[in-house]
């Protein structure tokens, strides 16, 4: 999901004793483009990615020559090399990480402006009409610590309150991501509205303590379940009226968590996904490559690929297999490629082996693996209370079409008599309005969360909380 797609691309660069700025770009999956500028000595920097959120933040390893920049972030298993022009105005290169993506950068005049400002009009503003509380809750199997905002209404308690469970990948309280933060949009408005929000930093996370890196959904439902836990011990929250709304993976966590504990009173899944990963994966595949330009016959050659690398992982093969399951693909694909089809043994095999090395670090890593294999279906046919599951029709990452109607079967077929699915034409995986429904959309659209999704959640939730 949007872990696959929002690697966190940062830069590099500069040349002489004096600091240089320079504004850059990474093409991401998609043709999605990352924007950042850096500030660069010697030896030492600092980075601004707008729409991710960072703003100065500083870079270790700095190595610049008149011809090469060279940049890493061992943090993010992240490094760059960038080849200066003549002039030195300009650099391009690649940044690697689990796979190569291609970096462009030009050195700015002095004074002239390094990045151009976001408009998001929804963003709430202070004062808040509304009690905002920091607050901290435990998973203790986990060994972690959360740190959250619990937005409550004004008046007389208790309140009923919405846990608020982020899509895959690290994500802070507000989800933020590409300049946009829906959560802290969503929070704001269900909060205006009677419904106290709990939005908390997922583990190892910004405020948050824990080991995000060898965690599943299975592991994240948990934190889900310990902040349901902590509410039920405040007073202003009334413990018989406490949700779960998820959205992407956090849709696959929320029935999870409803399956396990009778204390979650309802759930809503914002995109949450009807199909197993291995099923899911080389359909979202083949949907973003012809968004992002690909002729739809290679791209559905590619989704078959995947597939069949997929299907390794879901039929328990060894990771070695695995491995040689990647190689006989990318084998197949250079062979293929006009522009790799000629290479030589020695280089083939080069290439082969930075293939394998790239990919199967995510691929085989547990959440990864995990995702593959796990059917949510399973998950929804142990739910019992209400559920609202909506979606855009224009969502390329879990499309309608083939989620929601899986979503809608396996609760009623096991009996969930409160059932609402809800499609909404023209909105794309953040739910925003959108043109294509590509993620190179996301950050060029202004709107975080389009009002009429934000009005049909609101509705559902107070109804099933008796404010209505």
């Amino acid at each position: 999901m949007l872990q696959l797609l929002l690697l966190l691309v940062l830069l590099l660069a500069g040349q002489g004793g004096e600091a240089a700025v320079w504004s850059g770009v990474v093409e991401l999956p998609g043709a999605m483009k990352l924007e950042f500028s850096v500030e660069l000595k010697p030896d030492s920097g600092t980075i601004s990615i707008p729409l991710q959120g960072v703003k100065d933040w500083p870079l270790t390893g700095v190595s610049v020559s008149d011809k090469t920049l060279k940049f890493a972030l061992p943090t993010a298993g992240a490094a760059w090399e960038l080849t200066l022009s003549e002039d030195g105005k300009t650099a391009t290169g690649l940044l690697k990480q689990g796979a190569e993506f291609k970096t462009t950068m030009r050195r700015l005049a002095p004074g002239e402006s390094a990045t151009k400002e976001l408009k998001r009009p929804q963003e709430p503003k202070e004062p808040f009409p509304y009690e905002v509380l920091e607050v901290a809750f435990e998973n203790k199997p986990a060994a972690a610590t959360f740190a959250g905002t619990l937005t409550l209404p004004r008046g007389k308690g208790p309140f009923p309150c919405v846990v608020m469970v982020t899509g895959s990948g690290p994500q802070d309280r507000d989800e933020a991501l590409l300049g946009h933060r829906p959560f802290f949009v969503i929070a704001d408005h269900l909060t205006r509205q009677g419904i106290a929000v709990l939005r908390y930093d997922d583990r190892g996370t910004a405020k948050s303590t824990g080991d995000f890196a060898k965690a599943t959904s299975d592991d994240f439902a948990g934190d889900a379940l310990a902040a349901v836990e902590f509410l039920k011990s405040r007073k202003d929250v009334d413990a018989k009226r406490i949700g779960i709304m998820g959205h992407s993976e956090g849709g696959l966590i929320a029935p999870i968590c409803a399956g396990r504990s009778k204390d979650v009173a309802f759930i809503v899944l914002l995109a949450g996904t009807g199909l197993s990963g291995a099923e899911l994966m080389p359909i979202q595949s083949k949907l973003l490559s012809i968004a992002s330009g690909t002729p739809a016959a290679d791209a559905e050659r590619q989704a078959k690929d995947a597939a069949e690398v997929f299907a390794l992982v879901v039929a328990g093969k060894s990771d070695a297999e695995v491995k040689q399951g990647i190689r006989a693909v990318a084998r197949r694909q250079l062979k293929a490629g006009s522009e790799t089809k000629d290479l030589s043994g020695d280089a083939l095999e080069k290439k082969l082996d930075q293939i394998v090395a790239d990919q199967s670090g995510e691929l085989l890593s547990p959440w990864f693996k995990r995702f593959l294999v796990m059917d949510p279906r399973k998950n929804l046919e142990q739910v019992k209370c209400p559920v609202l599951a909506v979606n855009g029709d224009k969502d390329l990452q879990v499309p309608s079409k083939e989620n929601l109607p899986r979503i809608e079967k396996a609760l009623k077929d096991s009996g969930n008599k409160d059932v609402t699915i809800v499609e909404f034409p023209g909105l794309n995986h953040l739910f925003q309005n959108c043109k294509t429904g590509s993620p190179a959309e996301y950050a060029e659209i202004e709107e975080t969360f389009a009002p009429v999704a934000l009005e049909a959640v609101t509705g559902w939730i107070r109804k099933h909380t008796g404010l209505d």
